[in-house]
């Protein structure tokens, strides 16, 4: 039990003590002024009365604003909840468009490396051509070289020979 509610529940519970205590004196009839008209009742009676309506309002009136409390925070609790919703729904759409973003990029990527990769390879088909033709003009021309060393030879040994 929190203290403001046994502070209360004592107090409550000195009163109606005081009460019982003093019931022949508070249930004595007097002369009760009403503004307009004097009655005979018992003074302590009415007071007792008054005080016992003082706290029923008084408690109507906390358990109003602990109700209107209450109703306050289930209605902040549900748009904190729409708004976690919200959020959580951005969150997922961001994620979403990030995910396309990166597919998107990642496919731009591949189609350069792919265009890269085909760009290289014809080049280098280009080179093997150019090297094998090299190759060949130089084997041809090394042909030629040696056919024309073999010819003079031929012209230069037979003369030789015979002189």
């Amino acid at each position: 039990m929190k203290l403001p509610s046994l502070l209360l529940a004592l107090v409550l519970a000195t009163t109606a003590l005081f009460a019982a205590l003093n019931w022949p004196a508070i249930n004595s009839p007097s002369e009760v002024s009403l503004g307009v008209t004097t009655i005979q009742a018992p003074l302590g009676l009415v007071m007792l009365g008054f005080l016992i309506l003082l706290t029923a309002l008084f408690l109507g009136f906390v358990l109003y604003m602990q109700g209107s409390a209450l109703l306050e925070t289930r209605r902040y609790s549900k748009e904190l909840l729409a708004n976690r919703t919200l959020a959580d729904q951005a969150e997922a759409s961001r994620f979403t468009d990030l995910r396309a973003f990166l597919d998107k990029a990642l496919a731009e990527q591949a189609a350069l490396q792919a265009d890269a990769q085909t760009q290289l390879l014809a080049r280098m088909a280009r080179l093997d051509a150019d090297v094998q033709a090299s190759v060949e003009q130089s084997g041809n021309t090394l042909a030629a070289y040696i056919g024309e060393l073999e010819d003079r030879l031929e012209h230069r040994l037979p003369s030789a020979t015979r002189g």
